[in-house]
């Protein structure tokens, strides 16, 4: 229900009970929704090479899964949650990095710089 939103975008949706990763599944585009109560750690890191800075959908690595993006390299970070649930790390962007945090933050989920 979008009134539940505490913060939203074209790559994400974050409600009260989680974030809602937009374009996640290949091929088709579908939706992941990840719990906060599931999130073990989470981080932001500068768009690098060897972070993810090009990978625009799917994995390079076998560890890291990012839904699609077409402006991952342009974005100002790439966040990173390792699941208590699974062992891949979701990598993922979003269009305004400062209000994403402020709503993760007013859930009590820190953000780790790397």
């Amino acid at each position: 229900m979008e009134s539940d939103l505490i913060y939203s975008d074209k790559l994400v949706d974050v409600d009260d009970k989680g974030i809602r990763l937009k374009r996640y599944y290949f091929p088709l585009g579908q939706a992941k929704f990840v719990k906060f109560q599931d999130i073990f750690k989470m981080e932001r890191r500068q768009p690098t090479l060897a972070n993810g800075k090009w990978r625009y959908w799917g994995s390079g690595d076998f560890v890291t899964w990012f839904p699609l993006d077409w402006n991952r390299s342009g974005r100002d970070f790439i966040f990173f949650i390792k699941m208590s649930t699974q062992s891949t790390r979701i990598g993922f962007t979003v269009e305004d990095s400062k209000a994403f945090i402020e709503a993760i933050e007013s859930k009590g989920i820190r953000i780790e710089d790397s």
